[in-house]
């Protein structure tokens, strides 16, 4: 069973600690320190997502030299605010990579392992893209 706790530190800032015992700060953009909790869901789906990506890759035996997940969002303009809309664009670089086999990875991730993923699908509306990077000399 999955796990967390919220404490509350003073005025609009929190810390977020999870089973493991690892923590976040968050808080409201006005307090200048922490992750606004909405876009930490941002940060969550794309840890979800980049966990699998990169373990299926890893399993192909691809050597990633580069990752990186940018994560957008379109959020209703009356509270509560929900995200309606949700990007993912994955840039890669690496030995051995392909077209066919990030595909393979983003969509497995997405349709099958990623729980943040299938949380939000149904209320967001989620889309991807990639983009291979020739590998740095």
């Amino acid at each position: 069973m999955a796990n967390a706790v919220v404490k509350w530190i003073e005025g609009k800032k929190f810390m977020g600690v999870d089973s493991t015992n690892h923590s976040v700060v968050l808080s409201t953009p006005d307090e200048g320190v922490g992750m606004k909790p909405s876009e930490l869901m941002l940060v969550a789906l794309g840890a979800c997502s980049s966990v699998d990506v990169v373990g299926i890759l890893e399993k192909r035996k691809i050597k990633l030299t580069k990752y990186e997940v940018q994560v957008s969002a379109e959020q209703a303009a009356d509270p509560p605010w929900t995200f309606e809309k949700i990007h993912l664009k994955y840039i890669l670089a690496g030995r051995g990579l392909n077209e066919k086999d990030v595909a393979k990875a983003i969509e497995l991730s997405e349709g099958k392992y990623c729980s943040v993923a299938a949380t939000l699908k149904g209320k967001a509306q989620i889309t991807t893209e990639f983009v291979i990077e020739p590998e740095e000399a």
